[in-house]
């Protein structure tokens, strides 16, 4: 049986030494969920889930980074995962069209503050939780991602398994039935892009909290249905349509996926990145200025239109997902940050005169790409007659045109340091960047 394959490699993987860079990726990982958890602490839904969950805070062993506090496994996995996931900085596993970051992480952390694991064991289970979740996430695309929002479903067992890695090493029966366990509550569908809603980020904290509470069971001896995954009324028939499982144990052990991570480099629905990466292209290029734009045309895939397509955000969330916007936004200032998603911004009569001249098309040929590649072609038709174009076959920062360490540095920088202040952001990013020769505790996040 499939879980079998993965329960089995994931109990090795737990307490196996890792190569060099594979652990190396892993702290990038880290470095990159820290970096979009704490301006997530600021916003919607963490001040609501602060105050749903006050009678348990300053319980327990688990941190709320940037709330100064501490509370339970699972409800600690549940803000952090949904913090984390509330601005569009996380990482993506591009083939799988999943955030992997938000519930495998926050479900590690949890566990691993719990039991005061050290950080090599806590970098080991999130490694495990990447290779599982990611492998599954590829094999049920792209048909899953039509109704399922992949962060809130694969994040399930990405968090059980890093969960279980951590609660019970190298003990394959419990992986397998934490898995199996987690499987069954796997939810979030796609309807929750579509509105100003809070539930989108509360996908991936469901799926960190599913992953502690499915693992802490089964470290119990409660038991999950082991066929979960492939059979007849499984998690693939039911989420996806026409699986084949079969080469979903590909490279196991041997080829890592966490070293194939997306890191954002906007801060914004990543399926408008490659359009994004053309206009700042073409401003550059051609020294464009915003009045010199008569027209924008945007050929991209379908999936991006059908998520950010939104054609007049009125509120921050509506502008991460509006292709338009954020183009148009990239066009005027240079950048798509947080900054981006002001009041004022969202206004800017400069951006809202781009925007209405603005047009979207799917193009066949990148759809069917999806989601392996992520491009866009974007054309500028300017005031003086001239027609300018870039194609970006590729996002900054995806697998094949990476965000350095320097970079990702730089993007902890900018996201903690107004949260933490200098001094402890700068030591912050110092210990995780070690975190192989401590122990989780010493981080002090709380």
């Amino acid at each position: 049986m499939l879980l079998e394959k993965l329960s089995q490699y994931g109990a090795s993987e737990a307490i196996d030494q890792k190569p060099a860079e594979v652990m190396h990726h892993a702290k990038r990982a880290v470095l990159d969920w820290f970096s979009a958890l704490y301006p997530g602490t600021h916003v919607a839904p963490c001040n609501q889930l602060m105050k749903a969950y006050a009678q348990e805070l300053g319980l327990g062993h688990c941190s709320l980074p940037g709330n100064h506090t501490t509370t339970f496994a699972a409800t600690a996995a549940w803000i952090n995962g949904s913090a984390s996931h509330a601005v569009e900085f996380d990482d993506i596993f591009r083939d799988g069209a999943y955030h992997p970051g938000c519930p495998t992480i926050s479900a590690a952390l949890a566990i691993a503050e719990d039991l005061n694991a050290s950080g090599r064991d806590f970098l080991n289970a999130i490694v495990v939780g990447y290779e599982i979740s990611t492998r599954i996430a590829a094999t049920i695309q792209p048909a899953h991602y039509r109704f399922f929002h992949t962060t809130g479903t694969v994040g399930c067992l990405g968090a059980a398994a890093a969960a279980a890695a951590l609660q019970a090493p190298g003990d394959a029966q419990v992986m397998a039935h934490a898995i199996a366990t987690a499987a069954t509550f796997a939810s979030g569908l796609q309807q929750a892009f579509r509105s100003d809603a809070m539930t989108k980020a509360l996908h991936a904290g469901h799926a960190a909290a599913i992953g502690v509470r499915a693992a802490q069971a089964a470290a119990a001896g409660v038991t999950g249905v082991t066929d979960i995954l492939e059979g007849q009324a499984g998690l693939g028939a039911a989420l996806s349509e026409n699986v084949d499982w079969s080469h979903t144990t590909d490279g196991l052990g041997t080829h890592y996926n966490i070293t194939q991570i997306t890191q954002k480099n906007h801060g914004c629905c990543g399926h408008t990145f490659a359009a994004i990466d053309a206009a700042l292209y073409l401003r550059a290029q051609h020294n464009i200025e915003p009045q010199d734009i008569q027209s924008i045309h945007v050929s991209t895939y379908q999936t991006a239109i059908n998520v950010a397509g939104i054609t007049n955000p009125a509120t921050p969330y509506e502008g991460k997902f509006s292709l338009a916007y954020v183009i148009a936004h990239a066009l005027v200032y240079g950048s798509v940050r947080l900054d981006a998603f002001e009041p004022d911004r969202l206004q800017d009569k400069t951006i809202r005169t781009l925007m209405a001249n603005t047009t979207l098309e799917a193009d066949p040929e990148i759809s069917a790409r999806f989601p392996k590649q992520r491009a866009a072609n974007l054309v500028l038709t300017l005031k003086d007659g001239r027609e300018v174009a870039f194609f970006a076959p590729t996002r900054k920062g995806d697998p094949d045109a990476p965000l350095s360490d320097a970079e990702l540095n730089d993007k902890f920088d900018e996201l903690v340091r107004p949260v933490l202040g200098l001094e402890q952001a700068d030591l912050l990013r110092e210990q995780i960047w070690a975190l192989d020769t401590m122990r989780i505790r010493d981080l002090k996040l709380a």
